[in-house]
This record gives structure tokens, C-alpha cells and sequence, in this order.
């Protein structure tokens, strides 16, 4: 499975942009985002911003990857998936 993982673009370079991703900073590429500004928050996947999404749905999306990866770090499953398989 590939994700586009949400961050906040810092700084653009001509097609090159600084995006924060929860306090890291990566470069990305621009290009299929000819619209992006300083500011937008933009998906990313394997280093090219494909889209640039609303704040309050990329900041949503960055609440569900920290709970998830809290449940992972303490070893918890998904909401019960597969509780009920072979009953």
C-alpha cells in the first residue's frame, strides 16, 4: 500500500517546494500543483505534491496517521478488526 502523506508548504523554488510534514522539512516537487502557495497544505508521495487539499481535511488526516500510530506503537489493533472471524 503507498500513501500521499499531508504537509504544509513552507517555501517554493521555482518547481521545488519545502514542505513540513509535523515538523519535519523535506523538499517535493511542484509540478502537478502549478497553483500552490505558501501556506497550502499539499498530499505528497514519493517526493512530488499531487494535490493540494483543504487545512482542516490534510490537518484531520495528519490526527487519524497519530492515532494510528500511537495504537501501533503500544501494539493495540484496530478498533476490533477481526474479532468476529471463524465465529
Amino acid at each position: 500500500m503507498c500513501l500521499a502523506v499531508p504537509g504544509e508548504l513552507m517555501k517554493v523554488d521555482g518547481n521545488q517546494g519545502e514542505v513540513n510534514f509535523s515538523g519535519v522539512s523535506r523538499r517535493a516537487d511542484l509540478r502537478l500543483v502549478p497553483g500552490a502557495k505558501v501556506g497550502d497544505y499539499l498530499l505528497v508521495h514519493a517526493g512530488c505534491a499531487i494535490q493540494i487539499v483543504p487545512a482542516d481535511e490534510a490537518l484531520e488526516t495528519l490526527k487519524l496517521f497519530q492515532e494510528m500510530m500511537g495504537e501501533e506503537a503500544t501494539g493495540e489493533s484496530l478498533s476490533g478488526a477481526g474479532d468476529d472471524e471463524g465465529k
